[in-house]
């Protein structure tokens, strides 16, 4: 059985392909932070933070969960991932805001930049 985050990741990445990306690495993790999805569109990498709340927005809904600290472990998980690279492509950072059920989705592009 797959949990909520799990899911949401698998609705997050199914997506995205759909909308013409290609999903090169799930749950990148390193010392670091960890990165829900990286994607490659076009020639652009995209580093993708899934966030999904299940009905309630008491707490902001899934956009204000992404927190100042949040960003800053995504910017050095990225880096890290992209100094492994033999060159260094164009890059972004998008949010996948999952939100309801049936759940909806509100992409995020260049949710923040870095």
């Amino acid at each position: 059985m797959k949990t909520r985050g799990a899911e949401a990741e698998a609705l997050a990445a199914a997506f995205l392909e759909r909308k013409g990306l290609r999903v090169l690495e799930r749950n990148f993790r390193c010392r670091l932070g960890e990165i829900d999805l990286i994607a490659r569109d076009g020639d652009t990498t995209v580093f993708v933070e899934v966030r999904r709340r299940a009905s309630s927005r008491a707490f902001g809904g899934a956009a204000a969960s992404i927190t100042a600290a949040k960003r800053a472990k995504l910017l050095r998980a990225a880096r890290f991932y992209l100094s492994r690279q033999t060159t260094t492509p164009a890059c972004r950072f998008d949010a996948l805001l999952i939100e309801g059920d049936p759940p909806s989705i509100d992409w995020i592009r260049d949710a923040f930049g870095a």
